[in-house]
């Protein structure tokens, strides 16, 4: 019961005090540009509403399967099959593959770049690997690579989707 009391006095308190700020013209809340650090006028970005990409922004498909042709050949040409350092290996290539893409690109690009690689054991079975994405097949463009030797195989995915 004293809990009670306590609160309910404490919420009047506060409903009181916001009364009398709100009454002598204080206010909490600060407008964009008042506050002491920003100086200049305000920047305000409208929306492009662009919906689809330019022809000159298509996703290039075959330079993306180039590039993870050259980084799987660079990582990967004499490696053996270890569980510790592929898991290294994985990290490593995706990254590489991830921001030469994006480099190539370009920096005005609206492409959301994913990239999987998975590397195995190469004991002569049969491997699949699939994925499924939910995309606009008109924009989103996907490109892959295989490499495999006789310790391990690697298979690459890179994902363009447009983003809006």
């Amino acid at each position: 019961m004293a809990m009670r009391g306590l609160f309910k006095r404490k919420v009047t308190s506060l409903i009181l005090q916001t009364r009398r700020d709100s009454q002598s013209g204080a206010s909490s809340s600060s407008v964009a540009g008042e506050e002491e650090g920003l100086k200049g006028p305000q920047v305000v970005l409208e929306n492009t509403y662009q919906l689809a990409p330019k022809d000159s922004q298509k996703f290039p498909t075959k330079k993306a399967e180039d590039i993870m042709k050259n980084v799987f050949l660079t990582h990967l040409l004499d490696s053996k099959f270890s569980s510790d350092t592929c898991k290294n290996l994985t990290t490593q290539i995706t990254e590489t593959v991830k921001t030469q893409v994006k480099a190539e690109l370009g920096s005005n690009n609206r492409f959301k770049v994913v990239v999987l690689v998975m590397i195995g054991a190469n004991f002569g079975q049969g491997a699949r690997v699939a994925s499924r994405c939910l995309w606009y097949p008109q924009y989103d463009r996907f490109a892959q690579y295989e490499y495999h030797n006789e310790s391990l195989f690697a298979v690459g995915i890179v994902y363009g989707v447009y983003y809006e």
